[in-house]
């Protein structure tokens, strides 16, 4: 009999608790039902459903592996898991889930003020507030130690002027963690989306997660109280952990997306005849098919590995990079030679392979390049930063 469950081959469900395959099953189950029927015409017309902001905090998805303030607490595996689920919709779906609890809600929970955390982390958490994280700058992608944005005193208030590009969620947010140069250094803020002067403007003409909104935030004399930098964060060192929460659900998040055109390829073989049989049947069509399968299983296994390691407090940033570096490359691969399988068919929003392929280019690109992440591989093997 064929293998229709992609984890049945090698039974990587048999690797998870009652817990974490219930988590994986609810995410799935919602997926089918709320967003496969509809993601095809978001991505065609650009459109992100602020409504899946409430549906996705009431079933607890949004800051999930955090602790308190309304978070439902899961392990880090449960999350991973959620995300290779939501990224197998779109990869937009799993960028907002990412931006809304790892990056938004993280900073404010590892870095805030008690009245920061209990003012925004349980709206963020049930989906009545969004989050956006506003790091990178028009001119600095890959180095925000160049960062221009800039935030100076004036009394008991601080004053932020600059400019962020690429935000996840920028224009519909109700909340920034935004980054700025300060006398002291680099300093995160607590940014209501209503202060005078702040503005986003959304990035238009998009090729790639265009269920997604992508934003500019504009700071013209932002005035903030004394009370709104976040106490706990000073350099680099913050923003970079939330960025390394983040890459963490891509890691899995990747998977999701190789798995759903693997399944879409599969079944599309079996069906499509040429030459009097099912493509399927051919030998070059199960060669990809098998190459494709092995590479999802072992992104899938060192997804897991660095699950697990982070459950036990032992993650390293590094092993981070290893994660993000392999798994988009290997999902992107994945989802160009199941368009090929596919055909002329795989061009269309029919089939979701190509949308995916799309999707992963920006995934490619964000939270670090993967050149970046091979530099910080390289660093750890040799240990000379190759940066600088």
């Amino acid at each position: 009999m064929p293998v229709k469950d992609m984890a049945a081959l090698l039974d990587l469900d048999a690797q998870l608790d009652d817990d974490e395959a219930l988590i994986r099953t609810t995410v799935r189950d919602f997926v089918a039902a709320h967003v496969r029927p509809h993601i095809a015409t978001w991505f065609e017309d650009a459109i992100s459903p602020r409504e899946l902001a409430g549906e996705l905090g009431g079933l607890g998805l949004l800051g999930m592996h955090l602790q308190g303030y309304g978070c439902a607490g899961t392990n880090a595996v449960s999350y991973g898991l959620a995300c290779l689920e939501l990224e197998a919709a779109d990869s937009g779906l799993r960028s907002f889930v990412s931006v809304q609890g790892s990056l938004s809600m993280f900073s404010i929970r590892r870095y805030g003020s008690e009245e920061q955390k209990q003012q925004w982390l349980p709206r963020l958490a049930r989906g009545e507030a969004i989050g956006c994280f506003g790091l990178t700058e028009p001119d600095h992608g890959s180095d925000p130690a160049g960062m221009r944005t800039r935030a100076r005193r004036d009394g008991e208030d601080w004053i932020l002027d600059g400019t962020k590009m690429w935000i996840t969620n920028g224009s519909v947010a109700d909340v920034a963690t935004v980054w700025a140069r300060t006398d002291e250094g680099i300093h995160g803020f607590v940014v209501p989306t209503d202060t005078p002067g702040f503005s986003a403007h959304d990035v238009g003409h998009k090729l790639s997660l265009r269920a997604s909104t992508t934003s500019a935030l504009y700071l013209d004399g932002v005035r903030l109280p004394g009370s709104a930098m976040l106490p706990d964060a000073v350099g680099l060192a913050g923003p970079l952990r939330c960025l390394n929460e983040a890459r963490f659900g891509i890691v899995f998040g990747a998977m999701g997306a190789a798995r759903d055109c693997l399944e879409t390829a599969l079944e599309y073989a079996e069906s499509r005849e040429q030459f009097g049989r099912p493509i399927a049947g051919f030998q070059l069509t199960q060669a990809k098919l098998a190459d494709a399968y092995l590479e999802y299983h072992k992104g899938v296994l060192l997804a897991l590995s660095l699950g697990r390691r982070k459950d036990a407090g032992q993650l390293r940033p590094e092993q981070v990079s290893i994660g993000k570096l392999n798994n988009v490359r290997e999902a992107i691969e994945i989802a160009r030679v199941c368009r090929t399988i596919l055909g002329g068919s795989g061009i269309t929003t029919e089939y979701p392979v190509l949308r995916h392929a799309n999707n992963l280019e920006s995934v490619l690109t964000y939270e670090g390049t993967s050149e970046v992440h091979q530099l910080a591989v390289g660093q750890a093997l040799t240990g000379l930063s190759a940066y600088r």
